[in-house]
């Protein structure tokens, strides 16, 4: 079992990324509709206003620290984290693993077009590997049926869902005893990234820990968005101060 660590309320586990390579593994060889989390600063500091969110977040099998801030709040209420696992990267090495593990893997969100470019990608990065069904991430209620009608009709082990927080957290985990798959995990712009619509920060931006200002470097449109850290940054101070009184 893995350390978890509550912050603001939503629980986190302390995971390296073999770890959770490693678990993931075995929640698709289990066949058990599992469910993972990616937790970064904004979603959390979103889920300590959205109960919902913040109920799913700690029911889902496994919720890990997709951010700088994420560890840094683990280690500053004294629980040790390791290091990020950025869902991204936790995505590719699962899509690596597929084709020897003969796993089928299933593509749905982003904008129209964007499943089928990073379909292109993977099948070039990763030879061998099946992609059964892409789907756009635009629907309405009124298509959810039809939708878990088609992913499951495909097959896949692996389904990795691109609708943005809370969305696609909601959206699974309100389907997921009616979804025939192994595996689901809330990737939000992974997707986008590996079909080349939107950048990744560079590598030195990655290992200072400043992915988050690429970001909002790139999408003028996060800037507002990129508040919650700091904001985040002083909830957690509150909330250890609270915690010690």
């Amino acid at each position: 079992m893995f350390t978890t660590v509550n912050i603001l309320g939503t629980k986190v586990t302390s995971i390296t990324m073999q770890q959770a390579v490693e678990t993931a593994v075995q929640f698709i060889e289990a066949k058990h509709n599992y469910m993972i989390a990616t937790a970064n600063a904004e979603m959390i500091m979103r889920a300590t206003k959205d109960q919902e969110l913040k109920e799913i977040l700690n029911k889902v099998n496994l919720v890990i620290p997709d951010g700088a801030g994420t560890v840094w709040a683990s280690n500053y209420l004294g629980v040790h984290m390791p290091e990020r696992v950025a869902g991204f990267d936790l995505v590719q090495n699962l899509l690596q693993l597929a084709p020897s593990k003969g796993w089928r893997v299933f593509f749905f969100g982003s904008a129209p077009g964007v499943a089928e470019k990073a379909k292109l990608k993977a099948q070039q990065d990763y030879p061998g590997i099946e992609i059964v069904g892409v789907r756009n991430g635009f629907f309405t209620a009124a298509d959810d049926k039809a939708i878990v009608a088609e992913i499951n009709a495909a097959k896949p082990d692996l389904l990795l869902v691109a609708l943005g927080v809370p969305k696609q957290e909601k959206w699974l985990y309100k389907h997921l005893p009616e979804l025939d798959c192994a595996l689901s995990i809330g990737v939000g712009g992974t997707l986008d990234v590996m079909a080349g619509v939107m950048k990744r920060a560079p590598l030195w931006m990655q290992k200072a820990k400043l992915e988050w200002l690429f970001r909002g470097m790139m999408q003028p449109k996060r800037a507002g968005r990129l508040m919650a850290l700091p904001k985040f940054v002083n909830a957690v101070r509150v909330w250890k101060k609270k915690a010690n009184q």
